[in-house]
């Protein structure tokens, strides 16, 4: 379980294929504090700690995960964005988060509003989730407030603190992301389908 709100950046440093699994190992600061078994949530997909090193973290994406995220894309360099699991004495600051990426999304537009950011992206419909203005979402683990809401969009505004200590600052017009939807619509869309 995770809250939305990103720890820390790390940098991919090797990408290892073993038939369908990705082995990829990062390189960060918090690293060093990570224990084999626990989990992490990378551009908010939750991955198991499986290999550690001086300063690195390895995990792996196996093949349903790479089938269902961005991860396959990821290039040795390439920043993603780092949450630990969070703590039961801890306060909740984001939303509820688990970690479990329901499908990607592209990037169609970002806009400098003169001191914030508005980043619009599109996904497909057809999977069945939704947004709601106001209501939550976990755009590569970063746990956002949705602006503007359509049947197979939305839009998220962003502050200077999250667009420097996040990747989204290097997401432009195309580039694919990880979406998880807020928890309590997906169980509230389930039960209106019935």
């Amino acid at each position: 379980m995770f809250t939305g709100i990103i720890e820390n950046l790390g940098k991919i440093t090797d990408l290892k294929h073993d038939l369908g699994n990705l082995h990829i190992t990062v390189q960060s600061t918090i690293s060093t504090e990570l224990k084999i078994d626990q989990s992490v949530a990378h551009n908010g997909v939750c991955l198991t700690v499986v290999a550690l090193a001086d300063g690195l973290h390895t995990v792996t994406a196996i093949e349903e995960t790479l089938n269902k995220t961005s991860l396959g894309s990821l290039k040795t360099g390439d920043v993603v964005n780092l949450e630990r699991c969070m703590q039961m004495n801890a306060r909740l600051d984001g939303h509820i988060v688990q970690g479990h990426v329901d499908q990607t999304a592209t990037c169609t537009l970002v806009e400098d509003m003169d001191g914030s950011w508005m980043y619009t992206f599109d996904y497909d419909p057809s999977v069945g989730n939704v947004t709601v203005e106001k209501g939550s979402i976990c755009v590569n683990g970063i746990s956002l407030t949705v602006v503007n809401s359509t049947a197979h969009g939305f839009s998220v505004a962003i502050i200077p603190y999250t667009h420097e200590h996040t990747n989204l600052h290097s997401v432009k017009a195309g580039d694919t992301v990880n979406l998880e939807f807020d928890i309590i619509g997906k169980y509230v869309a389930r039960l209106m389908q019935r």
